[in-house]
């Protein structure tokens, strides 16, 4: 299990406040000292081996003796540097730790569906599975599952992998207790990582602000001025609530300020990556329409259900693909684009090309397609939702420091937008194709004297467009559950992006896109996610009723209309 899992980043477990004051803050305190001596050496007395004669009274402690008794007798344990300290102290953290009832032996307790299945706590050796009453685990309480944090935090100090010590010592911060801070200062002298020695140093400089020196505690608030961890932005508020220095006090509220500001800062930053993510799934679901009303002049009210065909296309890909979840959703790509593309084509072939000239009749014949849609997908899958799986690589988050994260799935899907939106470009500026389609939508008369097939042209490029109204549909599938609503939820503001950033516009759809996802996301915290979107429609009818044409009004054909 990974060091993380274990010790929470933004906060410290051994928090002054979680130590009882009574016996077991005694025993707390005997227990650092042990693990002082073990760091402070380099190195630990020789591996225990299995049924080593000094471990047995620390193990038979752990099975008779007080809560405060085990805490003391985990962290002797600890002390003596065993190869299997870690995996039996986490193992005792999570409840797994117990002796079998037939023959006394320590085991590593994990639950299946017929019983126990039980290791060897010394060896790792499968002992086969037991029946639930098999054996008899150890007892905690909440103060022994906090010293035991604290001891495998200080366990992990000593590791080889920085990423260990570095979250261990993230899990001290705070901690107010001189044997743990001699020790953390001891090893910022010989560590070597540069990012673990820069926590020891703020952990360090954090337990100092309660030093007995004014001179000191100066000190070590400008040396946490530019700190973002929340442990540092706490003490630095509890120290202005109790000094009486002025020099100190200044300097706390200074570097109060300084953080509150870096923090103020990376939370627009937050907030930008936010509407820039939301913006990126407007634009792939509005490029796709942009493409087919500026070129064909066509009102496709079932540009919403070919995204859900191609969210769909990617929940069945998966479902043929079950060992190969990220392999699925790059093989989703294409086909999503396939499928929607293909059905746009039938659309238009079928009964978008009695209509043209007819925009009302068209909007009508749409919408009618839209519901044919939607009850065929319910026939066929059901009217539930359907989850779709997203790949381990996409999943979690990229963490630039203590108050700023972007979530991996958004972030790709960002960057997968500005992808598609340069293929999009290339096509249209760079291949015969999209020739075609630009010299019928600048002027449809003089194309076809020129003999290009205007009905050809327009029954690809309602492809082109249904096609990435697909991929959207594939986006789209890793930030939402796939239903037979989902488009619906995205066809008004496609039709806002088109609108604002000017019919047929490459440009202006990418850049509408992104303004409107930024502004929502910025007026949202204090406005509400419904009065938002509000705000935003009455600012485009408003915007409108200035520049009819948009941000980039399009030349040709569209705009002479």
């Amino acid at each position: 299990m990974h060091p993380r899992s274990l010790f929470p980043r933004h906060r410290s477990p051994l928090d002054s406040r979680l130590i009882p004051t009574n016996g077991s803050g005694f025993l707390a305190i005997v227990a650092w000292a042990a693990f002082a001596v073990f760091l402070l050496s380099g190195s630990g007395p020789a591996a225990a081996e299995p049924g080593d004669a000094d471990l047995s009274p620390l193990v038979e402690t752990w099975r008779s003796g007080s809560f405060d008794e085990k805490a003391s007798a985990a962290s002797q344990f600890a002390a003596t540097g065993h190869p299997r300290a870690a995996a039996i102290l986490q193992s005792l953290l999570h409840g797994n730790l117990g002796f079998r009832k037939s023959d006394g032996r320590l085991t590593i307790a994990q639950e299946e569906a017929d019983g126990l299945r039980l290791s060897d706590a010394w060896t790792g050796e499968d002992l086969g599975t037991v029946k639930m009453r098999g054996v008899s685990k150890i007892t905690l309480n909440n103060s022994l599952r906090q010293q035991l944090r604290a001891a495998l935090a200080g366990l992990n100090l000593g590791s080889p992998d920085p990423a260990v010590r570095l979250a261990a010592v993230h899990a001290m911060l705070g901690e107010p207790d001189p044997e743990l801070v001699e020790v953390l200062r001891q090893k910022l002298g010989t560590e070597s990582d540069a990012g673990v020695r820069d926590a020891l140093a703020t952990a360090v400089a954090l337990a100092n602000l309660t030093a007995d020196a004014a001179e000191q505690r100066v000190a070590s608030v400008n040396a946490l001025a530019g700190s973002l961890e929340p442990p540092v932005r706490q003490g630095l508020s509890t120290l202005i609530g109790s000094e009486k220095d002025p020099r100190v006090l200044s300097a706390a509220r200074k570097a109060l300020r300084a953080i509150d500001g870096r923090i103020q800062f990376y939370g627009f930053v937050e907030t930008l990556f936010f509407g820039l993510s939301l913006g990126s799934v407007l634009v792939l679901a509005a490029i796709g329409l942009a493409i087919t009303f500026g070129v064909m002049g066509v009102i496709n009210m079932a540009h919403g259900e070919l995204i859900m065909l191609g969210a769909y296309t990617t929940y069945v890909v998966q479902t043929l693909m079950p060992g190969h979840i990220g392999a699925s959703l790059f093989v989703a790509i294409p086909a999503a684009f396939l499928v929607s593309g293909l059905v746009g084509i039938l659309i238009e072939r079928g009964v978008i090309r009695f209509l043209y000239g007819r925009p009302l009749e068209t909007l009508l014949a749409t919408f009618g397609v839209s519901l044919v849609l939607q009850q065929a997908v319910r026939s066929i899958f059901s009217p539930l939702n359907r989850s779709v799986e997203t790949p381990a690589w996409m999943s979690g988050s990229l963490e630039i420091n203590s108050v700023l994260s972007l979530t991996l799935n958004r972030l790709y899907i960002l960057l997968f937008c500005l992808l598609v939106f340069v293929l999009l470009a290339l096509i249209l500026k760079r291949t015969s194709l999209g020739l075609r389609v630009r010299a019928v939508a600048q002027n449809r008369p003089m194309a076809r004297a020129m003999g290009v097939r205007a009905e050809w042209v327009d029954a690809l490029t309602f492809g082109l467009g249904s096609g990435i109204a697909g991929i959207a549909g594939v986006a789209l599938s890793q930030l939402t559950n796939v239903g037979p609503n989902l488009g619906q939820a995205y066809i008004v503001d496609s039709f806002m992006v088109v609108v604002f950033g000017g019919v047929g516009n490459l440009w202006g759809t990418l850049i509408g896109g992104l303004s409107l996802g930024v502004a929502n996301k910025i007026m949202e915290p204090w406005a509400g996610a419904v009065l938002a979107k509000i705000l935003i429609l009455v600012f485009i009818i408003i915007f409108i009723q200035k520049r009819p044409r948009g941000l980039f009004p399009q030349r040709g054909r569209a705009a002479e209309g």
